[in-house]
């Protein structure tokens, strides 16, 4: 017999049977190839000293996969794979920040890689700890794989470890201090917003200070990565930088140039310019981040340091379909366009 171990969570935090959670590993095993047609599982003892659950259960769990035709038991042998064709549809519970274009970019893009049949179930937190905790425990042990956003202030791995790491797929943002095997798409935050402003250095040469506005009255939430990038960027390109809490129109001065996050900013922004008769991208500089297709157009074409969204919802949903546990930086960076 091939040496083979199933790969159960390692807390029932989904609340599932025993029994339940061996059915989903075996099935789980077949669908990624580590099972195969014919290969003999492990014996009931042997599974249930290695998994440290009863006979009874590990019986129990055999026999409803050999009662579907899953597996196919030989007396005095054990138990053997007959079947590979065990896919089930995925169930997927959604757990984003907020709705916004970018974020309708992604979740298009997830949607189309998935499976026709895949079940899709979207929430929203609005970066409230609480609330996210909630869809996090009404969710759990519900779906098969779990999609979730986990932009905040304040380290939410502990909620986060709820979910069972073989179903979970963290999206746009990392959790450094989450353990286990599981699947992220993320940004690197720090890393992304240093090489984008590097990349357009040239730029933004012509402009004595380059101002970031947070837009902390509007609860825009900002990575302290992001934050950590663009200090790192201002001292070693020896440009005089500034952080901001919020954006108001006395802060614009020809000669300067802005980072906005905030689209509402960004509108102001423009409209103040337009009134003033300043140039933008000539008298005024502007960075706006996260690129939509508005933003393409717009006066002419806004500068723009931004992920591919498009390419994150289709490499999560890849992911998810092949049940891949592995983590990938998303690509982005500067986009230069007139307002620069």
């Amino acid at each position: 017999m091939e040496n083979f171990t199933l790969d159960l969570p390692a807390q029932s935090a989904s609340g599932q049977p025993k029994y339940q959670q061996l059915i989903e590993s075996v099935l789980t095993a077949i669908e990624r190839g580590t099972l195969t047609h014919g290969q003999q599982l492990p014996s009931i003892s042997e599974l249930s000293d290695s998994q440290k659950v009863a006979k009874v259960t590990v019986a129990k769990a055999y026999e409803e996969l050999r009662q579907r035709g899953i597996v196919r038991s030989q007396h005095g042998k054990g138990f053997y794979v007959a079947s590979t064709d065990v896919r089930t549809p995925l169930n997927v519970l959604l757990i984003f920040d907020t709705l916004n274009a970018y974020k309708e970019t992604l979740y298009d893009a997830l949607k189309a890689a998935l499976p026709a049949d895949t079940a899709l179930s979207i929430f929203f937190h609005h970066y409230n700890p609480q609330v996210f905790e909630s869809l996090v425990r009404n969710g759990v042990g519900h779906y098969n794989a779990y999609v979730i956003m986990p932009h905040f202030d304040e380290d939410v791995t502990e909620i986060v470890n709820l979910l069972p790491k073989d179903k979970l797929l963290l999206i746009d943002q990392a959790l450094p201090r989450l353990e286990g095997s599981y699947a992220a798409v993320y940004q690197d935050f720090e890393q992304d917003i240093y090489q984008a402003l590097m990349t357009g250095l040239p730029s933004l040469r012509r402009y004595r200070k380059l101002t970031l506005v947070q837009s902390k009255a509007h609860f825009q939430y900002i990575p302290a990565g992001t934050l950590a990038g663009f200090r790192r960027f201002g001292l070693e390109a020896e440009l005089d930088i500034d952080v901001v809490d919020d954006y108001a129109d006395e802060l614009v001065r020809p000669g300067e140039a802005y980072l906005l996050f905030a689209d509402r900013d960004m509108i102001r922004f423009i409209k103040y310019v337009t009134r003033k008769n300043w140039q933008l991208g000539k008298d005024v500089g502007l960075i706006s981040y996260d690129d939509t297709p508005v933003k393409e157009i717009l006066a002419g074409g806004i500068t723009v340091i931004s992920t591919d969204f498009a390419q994150m919802g289709q490499t999560a949903g890849q992911l998810l379909t092949e049940r891949n546990r592995v983590q990938i930086a998303n690509p982005g960076g500067l986009i230069l366009r007139h307002s620069l």
